[in-house]
């Protein structure tokens, strides 16, 4: 039996939820979100609760379950509070500046890099060595985020690249005489 699956969602004041068939549909003050469960659960909206049950003991089923239930809950945040994600940049002459839709990297390169923030997320630099990215989809969130990491990703020897804030980076001692 899944301890997540059976913990009803429950809807903040100012969110409301109705299901269609298998596709629920959220909306509160950050905007709209939509999830299509499988056929293996069933969603139901009493109220301000939503309740996510399986249609069988299958062992599919239960997978479904959790996870339908986790999915429902994150509809919620992302339309109350958002997702939000921090990044910072470490190393000597390495900033990066937003610009609209447009995130300038300078990350050491011959060139500047320039990542093109797709829509729905909102990039920020609070300070040049900083950078903030929020949105309503925690999946989308996350993944800007690593794209963004993944142009220069932290090496242990002296730190140097874009790490998660509160990311512990394993650094190895160089060469030995």
């Amino acid at each position: 039996m899944s301890r997540i699956g059976k913990k009803p969602v429950e809807l903040p004041s100012g969110v409301s939820a109705s299901v269609s068939g298998q596709t629920i549909e959220v909306k509160g003050p950050k905007g709209t979100r939509s999830f299509t469960a499988t056929d293996d659960v069933t969603l139901g909206v009493d109220g301000n609760v939503v309740t996510v049950t399986p249609r069988g003991s299958s062992k599919r089923a239960r997978q479904q379950w959790g996870m339908s239930r986790t999915m429902v809950a994150n509809l919620v945040t992302g339309v109350t509070t958002g997702f939000k994600k921090e990044l910072e940049i470490t190393g000597v002459g390495y900033r990066a500046n937003a610009q609209g839709n447009v995130l300038k990297l300078n990350l050491g390169y011959s060139h500047d890099v320039d990542f093109a923030v797709p829509a729905g997320v909102t990039v920020t630099t609070p300070k040049q060595t900083e950078i903030t990215v929020e949105g309503i989809d925690q999946q989308e969130v996350g993944e800007v985020a690593a794209k963004i990491r993944e142009w220069r990703s932290p090496e242990p020897y002296k730190g140097k690249g874009i790490r998660y804030k509160g990311e512990f980076i394993f650094r190895k001692d160089g060469k030995k005489k």
